[in-house]
């Protein structure tokens, strides 16, 4: 797949974010059937469909550029969306180690890596990046290296310490959450930061997860898709931020409900890391509009379905109560069968 960079669109304000035509097609659709229920849902993160959000380990897609200038912005307002506690050092440099090498395997016309020792040399064509710098040595470096490199991809981050047979957030870069906080979650064990899931303890879901995950070894990622709704292609919808967002969802009518709804989904990847035996919890974020959703007729009538029938605690959750209804009527057009 050829990669070409829209620079000029946005997140907030005039929300000038759109999909192409390509990136409809390989937009990961969550629903393999007419109904949605929490489930573990984790599969080896192997390379599949070419041209696809699997093809490879770390996606990079069309919306690059503008999202590396959004995430530069929330930055620049709030610092703290990085966080790296002390013992997590090592992992951080694991972290931008791994990261540079997919990225310059995977996508060698844009980004390019050349090692001799502890010297380094990066470069990201995309965004006009040359840093020569020692591995290990942060004082060579612009910034701490989890921001340094995640400040160059998309989706958010967040570095697990694995101890006492549970998983604790103890770094990350978070500038895109759908409705969580790592300034709130840091230092949380897996089942404390994931309390709020309605409906999904009683079922056993997290208790099987982390065994799965805590088992996850060094060469075998796994990963997931997880979703929700958002209003206007907004990618920070942090509880930081709610008064920027929060009355949207009172903006929701079935004569709107196509332009103003996006569909929010998650390409989640765990990752073993080499150096520090941390977890890499990657959470790479993509939007879709219902208008553009239902150019594809089989999503159209299967969306249409699950937000039907979705059990109440869990539209609840995902925040969609206020306008379910005014959805549910704007999408029942395009199911005529229903």
């Amino acid at each position: 797949m050829t990669l070409t960079f829209k620079a000029h669109e946005t997140y907030r304000d005039d929300f000038s974010f759109r999909n192409s035509a390509e990136a409809i097609a390989r937009f990961p659709f969550p629903f393999p059937e007419d109904q949605y229920m929490y489930s573990v849902n984790i599969e080896p993160a192997v390379s599949r469909d070419p041209g696809s959000v699997f093809e490879h380990t770390f996606d990079v897609d069309e919306h690059y550029v503008a999202e590396m200038a959004e995430r530069a912005r929330v930055l620049e307002q709030d610092p703290q969306r990085c966080l790296v506690m002390p013992h997590m050092a090592q992992a951080a440099w694991d972290t931008l180690a791994v990261l540079m090498e997919h990225l310059s395997r995977d996508y060698p016309e844009h980004f390019k890596l050349t090692c001799d020792g502890n010297a380094w040399h990066w470069q990201n064509l995309a965004l006009g990046i040359d840093q020569c710098f020692t591995f290990g040595d942060p004082a060579s470096l612009p910034c701490e290296p989890l921001e340094y490199i995640t400040r160059q991809m998309q989706g958010d981050f967040a570095l697990l310490d694995q101890r006492d047979n549970d998983l604790f957030m103890d770094a990350g870069m978070v500038t895109c959450p759908a409705d969580w906080s790592l300034r709130f979650d840091a230092g949380m064990s897996f089942k404390q930061w994931h309390s709020p899931v309605p409906m999904a303890n009683q079922m056993g879901v997290f208790d099987r997860a982390l065994k799965y995950l805590l088992n996850v070894q060094v060469g075998s990622p796994v990963r997931r898709l997880n979703w929700t709704l958002t209003i206007n292609p907004r990618l920070d919808t942090s509880p930081e931020t709610f008064h920027q967002w929060g009355n949207d969802r009172g903006k929701v009518t079935a004569a709107n409900a196509g332009e103003l709804v996006h569909l929010r989904v998650e390409l989640q990847l765990m990752l073993r890391l080499p150096r520090s035996n941390a977890l890499l919890f990657g959470i790479r974020t993509y939007l879709i509009s219902l208008d553009e959703l239902v150019t594809n007729p089989t999503w159209a009538r299967r969306l249409h379905r699950v937000i039907r029938d979705l059990p109440e605690p869990i539209a609840d959750y995902k925040g969609m109560t206020r306008y379910r209804p005014a959805l549910i009527e704007w999408l029942s057009q395009f199911d005529t069968t229903a």
